[in-house]
């Protein structure tokens, strides 16, 4: 069974709030160091070559000749003269990337990038993605959702449940043939539990029920509606579910109420097995992300993915992508929160293309499961030019283990998953932590958020979603280059991440120079044990 959505309340206090959330969208624009920033949500990450091309052009003529991958699979578009808010909103209703401008800050929606085309999962939830985002956006409702919120569809494959979603839908085994599509209307004969059927759970907090998939997107509608009804009786104005204060969390009760009321046929889903005591969790791990390469269905070509560098695509390669997507795929394009593109269809011999464009078509690439956030010059707050430092050990630091690079403590863009920390402290200073996967879900919101959202908000845009910056172009597959004068890393003062093999109580905390922290690296992406001399504690 895959793994609990890691979408519990996760902090002893709740946090109060006197205003909204800042999150940047296509239409309100975020000022940052290098200009105007729009953030345009792509559901699911589904685009077609048609809204690609429209979305290169609109780089082109009104950014800075690129768009941004964030950590949720939308984009961005950077160096923006604010004055353009009006042409870019005509260009991308134009592109039908606008469906309704009151809600387009709401349609935050990721689901499992390879749902329907290798052969895994139990549903493909593509369609269950379409349905809800038409449900979104047709009531008004949903627009007090704030622009945080974040819905999530996992085919039953696990690779959804580390992102930190508020409501989150997860197929499970039936007596159907996995990755089959949706079948049957409203009125299909047969409850949730039915023999035979596909069964989907709906998940908000500690809420859980069990609906047919032909229900499930207006069952995580009720879902969200039933925290926005909370939220506005605890008087905290929460912007995610794990925010509401313990006496207004979200019960299975309400949530079956809220069904019984709708005509929806649901029933509680069950519990995860709880682990015998000493056995360890009783769940397995989240699968991996789609790796860049090929992926197949029964020994066939299925798709391909390709991985862009520190998830930042030029409008040259967003083209290119859009190109192949067209001429040997289905035309359809699939962003996903790991910075990388599926394109469904695609044989693995139009890889080639895609790597002649500089975009990662292989896992071997020390590019692959690096990430970092914009970092100098764009972002005010960041202490270090972390996407420099980032290409100057990309190739030293090559791993399994994710790594995430943050110009400062807020870890824009962060990975939700089992990865390496790197905090700049200053302009060639960083901090160390392996940050293992049990720790998700207090990465996932830090703990100054609820102090300090409102200044730091404005001023990054969003914890929740990197604010990439600019990236040489000959950086993929380019050598490292010089390395920063003087490195120094050590554990986070916030954190109480561990190494592979070490306990939970002993924080790793290593004093590093630059040529260490090359071969720290390596080590601790390849999940190796870290052997460096201590440092100096206070």
């Amino acid at each position: 069974m895959p793994p609990t959505p890691a979408n519990r309340p996760d902090r002893d206090e709740s946090p109060v709030r006197d205003r909204g959330d800042a999150c940047p969208g296509a239409l309100r624009l975020h000022t940052a160091d290098d200009g105007a920033l729009a953030r345009v949500r792509v559901p699911a990450g589904l685009l077609d070559a048609r809204q690609a091309y429209a979305l290169a052009d609109a780089a082109e003529r009104l950014g800075d000749g690129a768009l941004d991958i964030t950590s949720r699979g939308n984009l961005q578009l950077r160096g923006l003269d604010p004055v353009c808010a009006g042409e870019l909103a005509e260009l991308l209703d134009a592109a039908d990337l606008l469906p309704a401008p009151a809600h387009e800050r709401i349609r935050n929606v990721v689901a499992s990038p390879l749902s329907g085309l290798d052969g895994r999962g139990h549903l493909d939830v593509r369609p269950l993605v379409r349905e809800l985002d038409t449900l979104l956006c047709a009531g008004a409702r949903a627009t007090a959702l704030s622009g945080r919120f974040l819905f999530a569809l996992d085919d039953g494959r696990g690779d959804m449940a580390e992102l930190a979603a508020d409501v989150m839908l997860l197929a499970e085994a039936g007596d159907g043939a996995p990755g089959a599509p949706v079948t049957g209307g409203a009125g299909a004969p047969g409850g949730p539990g039915a023999p035979g059927r596909p069964r989907v759970r709906v998940v908000a907090g500690e809420a859980r029920v069990r609906v047919r998939p032909e229900d499930a997107a207006r069952m995580l509608l009720l879902a969200a509606e039933a925290f926005l009804d909370a939220a506005d009786a605890s008087g905290a104005r929460p912007w995610r579910v794990r925010e509401l204060p313990p006496e207004h969390a979200l019960s299975t009760r309400d949530l079956l109420r809220r069904a019984a009321a709708a005509d929806l046929p649901a029933e509680p889903a069950p519990e995860p097995p709880a682990a015998p005591e000493g056995t360890g969790p009783a769940e397995p791990p989240a699968p991996e992300p789609p790796a860049p390469g090929a992926h197949a269905r029964d020994g066939a070509d299925a798709a391909v993915c390709a991985g862009v560098v520190l998830g930042r695509m030029s409008a040259a390669q967003v083209r290119s992508l859009a190109r192949v997507a067209e001429r040997h795929g289905t035309g359809e394009l699939r962003v996903t929160p790991w910075r990388s593109v599926v394109l469904p269809g695609v044989a693995a011999a139009h890889l080639p293309e895609l790597a002649a464009a500089g975009l990662v078509t292989g896992a071997g690439s020390p590019w692959h499961g690096v990430s970092a956030c914009t970092g100098r010059p764009g972002c005010g707050k960041a202490l270090a030019d972390v996407r420099a430092d980032a290409t100057a050990l990309a190739a030293a630091g090559a791993g399994r283990t994710p790594v995430h690079w943050s110009g400062c403590g807020r870890r824009c863009g962060h990975p939700h998953g089992a990865h390496v920390d790197l905090v700049a402290t200053g302009e060639g200073r960083y901090t160390l932590a392996v940050v293992p996967a049990n720790r998700l879900a207090a990465a996932a919101v830090p703990a100054t958020e609820a102090a300090t959202a409102s200044a730091t908000e404005a001023a990054s845009a969003s914890a929740s979603e990197a604010l990439p910056g600019a990236v040489p172009e000959a950086v993929p597959g380019a050598p490292p280059g010089a390395v920063p004068a003087k490195v120094n890393a050590t554990e986070s003062a916030t954190e109480t991440a561990t190494a592979p093999g070490t306990g939970a109580d002993h924080p790793v905390r290593h004093d590093l120079d630059v040529p260490e922290l090359a071969g720290a690296l390596a080590a601790a992406r390849g999940g190796r044990p870290l052997h460096h001399r201590p440092a100096t504690t206070k």
